[in-house]
């Protein structure tokens, strides 16, 4: 017994003094990876070396899922005292309450580029100690040029002078309809995204200047090859078929060992005068507000900015650094590359802080791409971006009573229960639950799986759907989520943002998919049963290698191979005489890519579940209609095809489900296009809660909708199953 006491005496001293050792940490999260992870490391261990006592326990989180872990972390007192992160959220982080401001006194902001420290200023203080910084350049192949142009005058005609489209030659190759790529132009020509009251202006003449000059690079001059990727940016620039290439710091990383490369800042815009002004990404050390040790937090963000740490992080770490005196401690090789994006950080815009900002990507590049594609002017492109950038902010519903929902629920509650008891009114539930208590004993993991992993998050999102979600604040509103997306309050009807639009695409998506796969793998399925085919079992492995590989590589795949200038598809059709084809610049042929793709991943499946079926129905039956007089289709159409049915339709009922969700496909093939018309329910509900203003509760109503399509659905084809 003593010993035992004295056991539990060592253990609860030992518990004591890790938990105190572990709350006199400073918790520090990031998502670097590479040299950029190695240079901080070693800053780590340079402040636990120097401040045992305030030691640091550092935590790399996947940059994926960085922001969702950072936002609900910290309110619970689970997040870091200090993180890095670019700058962009920190006015949506401010506003939540998740930062801490910095004291008036409390740094030397003269230390650092005023331009980083602009960037993270709000109307009410600073919110973080700059690190690094991020902005696009020239990059150009000094083999092919001499030295970088200065004027974009000059670097048309350069580039003219080395395009040659048949060989897959350009002069420029960077990302045009992407909105972050084309900032430079839109900056350069005196566009801007918000004007003096904080109001999205889309539409700005300078704008659509520099859109209409976007525009000309790729389909007047021809200079820029279409439907640009950042792959095939790097393929071009790598192979030498690309004399210039505008790109960030992440583009070092992607060229390869050997390739001539030298870097210089963006030209000036001949048609104003001004130079190309890039976005401004800026990585901060911000302070959570919900620090226990907020003193030592800044202490530790002031260290791994000061010059000693910032030089390692630049020569080491391979970091464009934000501390101006570090520059004076470069190794040769790192202050040539970082000269460039030190002497670009004078003629940057850093990007918008607002949480506006996080609504105009998405309608932005959408009218970029109408532009490139000729299908809208700049002027009724960005006209219609505004409209929608309008929409995605519109304020939340008003703040409903939760009695009269209470009530509803309740009622319906109480009515599901009557309805049990009058199904069950006169059986001995309980005793046959009794009877069968080992069924269910074994069968209790998989349902307690079930209620936790399925019916938990459903409710809870469910709930959700009830709320409106603003920087970071639920407001219960009722069923207002669910009036505004049925009754389309913001948009019409035949809007791609309309639900009722999207249901038919959707509904148009899952019946099109169902059938083809149904159709090829019964037919695939009837074919490979037959005897006098040789190597079955070859060709069933190879059938099957489109369902075993995951699906969001073959959408990869898929996708490059509709790439416009460089895909294989139009590659077979250029063979054959028939002009290249846009295939997502318009509905038809964006839904046909979508189509193909997931007609590929899918028909596998019911070809294994049919050959299965298949091997059940006994010969002798088909043999016997046969001498009955019965020919090959009403054999089938008589004889097999009933046979099939009863594995078949749960087949089918699945196979529905599962397309009527298929996110990967349209997320990654078409992306929405055109102008978000191919997006189907599940992806429009991805991007009301993750790409417009984080409305949660409009997400987790259309997610509850989809449920009950689905549900209404599975009832129906029950029923007829059950006729049958």
């Amino acid at each position: 017994m003593k010993n035992r006491v004295f056991i539990f005496l060592v253990w609860g001293l030992i518990c004591l003094s890790t938990s105190t050792a572990y709350a006199e940490h400073l918790k520090v999260w990031h998502a670097y990876r590479g040299a950029e992870q190695d240079a901080l490391e070693k800053l780590v261990d340079q402040w636990n070396q120097q401040n045992p006592d305030k030691s640091v326990k550092v935590l790399s989180v996947p940059y994926e899922a960085y922001t969702n872990k950072l936002t609900s972390a910290i309110p619970r007192g689970n997040g870091p005292d200090v993180f890095i992160a670019a700058h962009e959220r920190a006015g949506d982080w401010a506003r939540s309450g998740l930062l801490a401001s910095w004291p008036d006194g409390s740094a030397n902001w003269e230390d650092y580029h005023p331009t980083t420290v602009k960037a993270l200023t709000l109307n009410d203080g600073i919110y973080g100690v700059p690190l690094a910084y991020k902005s696009l350049v020239l990059f150009y192949n000094p083999t092919l040029v001499r030295e970088a142009p200065g004027t974009t005058d000059q670097m048309i005609e350069t580039a003219m002078a080395h395009t040659n489209r048949v060989e897959g030659k350009y002069g420029l190759a960077y990302q045009a309809t992407n909105f972050y790529m084309h900032g430079g132009w839109l900056f350069g020509f005196g566009g801007r995204i918000f004007d003096d009251e904080g109001n999205v202006v889309l539409d700005d003449p300078g704008n659509i200047k520099s859109a209409q000059f976007a525009y000309d690079l790729v389909n007047v001059h021809h200079i820029v090859p279409e439907e640009a990727t950042g792959v095939l940016v790097s393929q071009l620039f790598n192979d030498g078929k690309a004399v210039f290439a505008i790109n960030g710091p992440w583009f070092l990383g992607e060229i390869k060992e050997g390739t001539p490369f030298k870097m210089a800042p963006l030209p000036r815009v001949s048609a104003t005068g001004e130079p190309a002004r890039p976005f401004l990404t800026v990585e901060a050390a911000f302070v959570s507000k919900f620090s226990p040790n907020p003193d030592d937090a800044r202490a530790f963000a002031k260290f791994l900015a000061n010059t000693e740490s910032s030089a390692i992080r630049a020569n080491e770490g391979k970091q464009p650094v934000a501390t101006l005196d570090a520059y004076k401690h470069l190794t040769v090789e790192t202050a040539e590359r970082l000269r460039v994006f030190r002497k670009q950080l004078d003629a940057t815009v850093p990007m918008p802080n607002d949480p506006k900002m996080r609504s105009v990507w998405e309608p932005a590049e959408q009218a970029m791409r109408q532009v490139m594609r000729g299908a809208a002017t700049p002027e009724v492109a960005f006209k219609a971006a505004d409209r929608r950038v309008e929409i995605f902010t519109r304020p939340a519903p008003q703040k409903a009573d939760p009695t009269a929902t209470i009530i509803f629920f309740g009622i319906l509650l109480l009515a599901l229960a009557g309805f049990v008891f009058h199904r069950n009114r006169g059986t001995d539930l309980w005793a046959r639950m009794r009877k069968n208590k080992p069924a269910y004993v074994y069968v209790a993991p998989a349902m307690i799986a079930m209620v936790v992993l399925v019916v938990t998050p459903f409710v809870v999102g469910s709930a959700v759907s009830l709320f409106a979600h603003r920087q970071g604040e639920f407001t219960f509103v009722g069923l207002s989520n669910f009036a505004d997306i049925l009754m389309s309050k913001d948009f019409g009807l035949t809007d791609p943002l309309s639900f009722y639009y999207t249901l038919v695409v959707t509904v148009l998506w899952t019946v099109t998919n169902v059938f083809l796969h149904v159709t090829i793998g019964l037919g695939l399925a009837m074919i490979l049963r037959n005897k006098w085919v040789k190597m079955r079992g070859i060709y069933r492995v190879l059938l099957i290698v489109p369902w075993a590989v995951p699906n969001y590589i073959t959408a990869l795949i898929w996708r490059g191979m509709f790439h416009k200038q460089f895909g294989a598809i139009n590659g077979i059709l250029t063979s054959l005489g028939v002009e290249p084809v846009s295939w997502f610049s318009q509905f038809s042929t964006a839904f046909a890519a979508n189509l193909s793709t997931n007609v590929w991943l899918g028909f596998p499946f019911m070809m294994v579940v049919t050959l299965g079926a298949l091997q059940a129905i006994p010969r002798d039956l088909e043999e016997a209609a046969e001498v009955d007089g019965a020919n090959r289709w009403q054999r089938f159409r008589h004889v097999t095809l009933p046979l099939l049915r009863p594995a078949l339709v749960p087949a089918i009922v699945l196979g529905t489900v599962w397309t009527f969700n298929s996110f990967n496909i349209i997320y990654l093939v078409s992306q929405g296009e055109p102008d978000g018309g191919t997006e189907i329910l599940i992806s429009e509900a991805y991007k009301w809660a993750f790409a417009r203003q984080e409305q949660y509760g409009y997400a987790a109503a259309y997610a509850v909708l989809i449920f009950f399509v689905l549900l209404i659905y599975s009832t129906f084809t029950g029923q007829l199953k059950t006729d049958d």
